[in-house]
């Protein structure tokens, strides 16, 4: 496993030390470890969250066969969409 070097400023160093000290995660590598987990699973999960709404939008057009909203009025109804499920 490659190792690193991180810097971390005194209140996050703080709440880290917490951590461990409550055995909630048992080395400041076992917490940055999950912490970055937990991170990529967010990213992830928002990732499919915006492909679901796309592929929303593409049966919605398939039913309709047609759209009369130009592409820049397409993409502002998408960012609404997107906005509304905090995506954006």
């Amino acid at each position: 496993m490659p190792r690193q070097s991180v810097s971390l400023t005194e209140p996050d160093s703080a709440w880290v030390k917490a951590q461990i000290d409550s055995k909630e995660y048992s080395s400041v590598s076992d917490a940055i470890n999950d912490l970055i987990r937990q991170a990529r699973r967010k990213e992830n999960d928002h990732i499919q969250k915006i492909r679901e709404l796309l592929i929303e939008a593409e049966n919605s057009l398939g039913k309709q066969g047609y759209s009369n909203l130009g592409a820049q009025e397409r993409l502002e109804k998408f960012k609404e969409k997107a906005q509304g499920r905090d995506l954006l």
